[in-house]
């Protein structure tokens, strides 16, 4: 859940006259259908790299060698230079930024093809992305103010990653199983949350060039907020070959 609000955005007066509402409501929509538009083509970006490498046997292949772990940081690095940088990058570096980070997922993510079955991971992908459009609707259009859970969600996300490094050392089957209903519970809400949270984002920024790299953030943050949740799903779900 990246932390990029622009510290010089203050927030504009609000007004209930005249075409104002009507414009900010045509906007928000306007806005809101960018951040998904770009969101769901970095997941499908992601899922054809993803593919076109397991396919290919390169994958298999560079899992063997040290390259494995450029592989899979890789796309950490992309996210903490979007998240840290936002604010002095180019609205067209941070858009090339995060292509680069889905095709980099994709290659990353290219092992699930080697290890569940691609009937299992079709049906877990559509289930996520059932699961996801409901959340974020109801993210969108809920008028209680979830930003009160935002603090209890990010020790979440902290312990769940602390349970996974020590899951790497104990290879415990029951607290990998717990491990991926947790996470499935939690991304499901962040999904919600940061929705809402992008949302206010929306009516806080004044400045243009904000309001297009806002949009890459926007979408960085629900493709994250997706992809968890369906890698998580998919180990509850799969099945293996």
């Amino acid at each position: 859940m990246p932390n990029w609000t622009d510290p010089q955005i203050t927030v504009p007066p609000s007004t209930t006259t005249g075409t104002r509402p009507i414009l900010l409501d045509a906007g928000l929509r306007s806005y809101m259908r960018s951040i998904y538009n770009y969101m769901a083509s970095g997941v499908l970006l992601t899922g054809i790299v993803a593919l076109l490498f397991a396919s290919s046997g390169y994958a298999q292949k560079a899992m063997m060698t040290p390259l494995r772990y450029v592989i899979i940081l890789a796309p950490l690095g992309f996210v903490m230079a979007l998240s840290f940088g936002i604010s002095r990058l180019k609205t067209s570096t941070a858009k090339a930024l995060f292509w680069a980070f889905a095709v980099a997922m994709g290659l990353s993510l290219s092992t699930i093809f080697l290890v569940y079955t691609g009937t299992s991971i079709a049906q877990t992908f559509f289930a996520t992305a059932a699961a996801f459009a409901g959340l974020s609707l109801l993210g969108y259009t809920t008028k209680k103010d979830l930003s009160v859970f935002g603090t209890f969600l990010i020790m979440g996300v902290v312990g769940l990653i602390v349970a996974m490094l020590i899951n790497l050392v104990l290879q415990s089957t029951a607290l990998q199983l717990a491990i991926s209903i947790i996470g499935v519970l939690l991304f499901a809400a962040l999904t919600a949350y940061d929705t809402q949270k992008i949302k206010d984002i929306y009516f806080q920024a004044q400045s243009s060039q904000f309001v297009e790299k806002s949009v890459v953030m926007g979408a960085l943050t629900l493709y994250l907020d997706f992809i968890n949740m369906f890698t998580l799903l998919l180990q509850l779900m799969g099945n293996r070959r």
